[in-house]
């Protein structure tokens, strides 16, 4: 069931680590929904929708990231709670 959706921004050493291709991995795994996509600052910008506890562990995840990142600051907001099929990277 769906309870909680939020939009984290990410930053530091996010890409070209292979850190969108994680995510989902991550999100995959915890039956979560939305979409990843990497912007033109060097950042990731991810909206997940899914259950309260899997969407804290993903948060959690997303404060290191996969191996070869550094993430410096990251922004986590709550925005309105969306459906989707799967979790997707964007271009």
């Amino acid at each position: 069931m769906i309870t909680l959706a939020v939009r984290i921004e990410i930053q530091g050493k996010v890409q070209g680590v292979w850190f969108r291709a994680n995510a989902k991995n991550e999100a995959d795994q915890l039956k979560l929904v939305g979409y990843v996509k990497n912007q033109p600052d060097g950042s990731v910008f991810i909206e997940v929708s899914g259950s309260s506890d899997p969407i804290y562990k993903f948060i959690s995840w997303c404060c290191k990231g996969p191996a070869n990142a550094d993430v410096t600051q990251m922004q986590v907001k709550k925005i309105p709670i969306f459906f989707a099929s799967s979790f997707e990277i964007q271009k």
